[in-house]
């Protein structure tokens, strides 16, 4: 679990710092232009983000015996930037380091029939707190 745990918070801490560099560069970029301003790594950031995600969850999920991917993948992927955005707005990055690696921690969880219905429900807490601080 210390595995995925550790993935999910240097996923959201990598992806976090990321996107807050290009929109940096971006700003830079579309400084002087009063129209419509869109640059290559604006375009390419969230589908950039999204495919190293995917392609270290699965090969960290292969390594840690996780099955079925199939079912544990996209929810993790999917539905992460809920939990990342709460985390962010309320307390800044270091939350949402945290919040990344919880999340990946208790769906990785709900992927052994022994854990499941612990991983379920922490899961769906975690989703709905989310929203809650989200849209309050």
């Amino acid at each position: 679990m210390s595995g995925a745990a550790a993935t999910g918070a240097v996923l959201a801490t990598g992806a976090g710092q990321y996107l807050a560099w290009v929109k940096d560069h971006s700003d830079q970029t579309c400084e002087t232009t009063d129209g419509l301003c869109f640059t290559w790594w604006g375009l390419t950031a969230v589908p950039l983000v999204m495919t190293i995600a995917l392609v270290v969850l699965i090969v960290v999920y292969k390594q840690l015996d996780i099955r079925p991917r199939l079912a544990i993948i996209p929810p993790t992927f999917l539905l992460a930037p809920l939990p990342l955005a709460a985390a962010q707005t309320t307390a800044g990055w270091w939350a949402a380091a945290i919040a990344g690696g919880a999340w990946s921690c208790v769906l990785a969880l709900a992927a052994w029939s022994r854990y499941r219905i612990v991983g379920i429900t922490a899961s769906a807490t975690l989703l709905l707190t989310s929203l809650i601080v989200l849209y309050h």
